[in-house]
């Protein structure tokens, strides 16, 4: 996915049991640790937070694995 994300964007991602949806919780522009986690980004490469719709859960993905999708 080339186009930037934004807070509140719906998006899908793919996980082991199927796709999942949610929205962009956070833009993560710089090297951190997300839950325990570390964070290579940068602003040329962000990383984005998501929040999945059916959990609550939050994750971390890259752009390529996201897709904005139409509507909440």
């Amino acid at each position: 996915m080339n186009q930037r994300l934004k807070p509140h964007d719906p998006v899908a991602w793919q996980t082991p049991q199927g796709e999942t949806h949610g929205q962009v919780t956070r833009v993560i522009k710089h090297a951190t640790t997300v839950r325990g986690r570390h964070v290579a980004a940068s602003p040329e490469a962000p990383s984005y937070e998501v929040q999945s719709a059916k959990s609550g859960k939050h994750a971390v993905h890259r752009a390529s694995a996201l897709h904005k999708r139409s509507g909440r």
